[in-house]
């Protein structure tokens, strides 16, 4: 097997171990995903991975139900370092105004990993927020959204953004879609740390 192609495996697998180990609760394993300087953005986070671990577990251990869904991943290798995106699925439960609701969201986590000590790990991890609707589990239930709420965030996370906001989150506006400067933004990031940047860029 090439240096490349074990790396793509190396980092595929790390990639499977985060949402395995993090959805489960298993908070030992899955801090090892992460190097020590690792970052997570996310729509209801912003901060350093060990502080994400933190609120990861408080959230599990009271009942905060969200699950993370993979589907295929593509890498680009330079060296010791690497971009990784992969297909995901975020699917949160919750009540919403008193319905249980599931949201579901599509779109790519975007990893920036570096290998150190022979040990590829997660330096920064960006969602790309492509498209998400909203579920209700009760077909004789009916809930009404409120479209000011609604319209605050962007298309590619909307009704997720509404759902953790009415759950007492506090959601981050701006983050990266399907198209737009945000995202060429990160993709330009990436780029940049494929081509040796001291940082993974500006996180979100």
């Amino acid at each position: 097997m090439s240096n490349d192609a074990a790396a793509r495996q190396a980092i595929r697998e790390t990639v499977d171990n985060w949402a395995v180990w993090r959805d489960a609760g298993d908070w030992a394993r899955f801090a090892t995903v992460w190097h020590s300087d690792g970052y997570m953005t996310a729509t209801w986070f912003q901060g350093p991975a060990e502080e994400f671990i933190r609120v990861s577990r408080q959230g599990f251990e009271s009942g905060v139900s969200i699950l993370h869904f993979l589907g295929g991943t593509s890498v680009n290798v330079a060296g010791t370092r690497a971009i990784a995106q992969t297909k995901m699925t975020i699917s949160q439960r919750a009540a919403v105004d008193g319905v249980e609701v599931d949201v579901t969201c599509t779109g790519r986590f975007y990893d920036f990993f570096e290998e150190r000590d022979g040990a590829w790990r997660i330096v920064r991890r960006q969602p790309i927020y492509e498209k998400d609707r909203l579920d209700v589990l009760d077909p004789a239930a009916d809930v009404a959204l409120d479209p000011e709420l609604l319209s605050r965030f962007p298309a590619g996370y909307r009704h997720l953004a509404y759902l953790q906001t009415k759950a007492g989150f506090t959601v981050k506006d701006g983050l990266p879609g399907l198209t737009g400067a945000v995202v060429e933004d990160l993709y330009a990031e990436g780029a940049a740390w494929l081509g040796g940047s001291p940082t993974p860029g500006v996180p979100l």
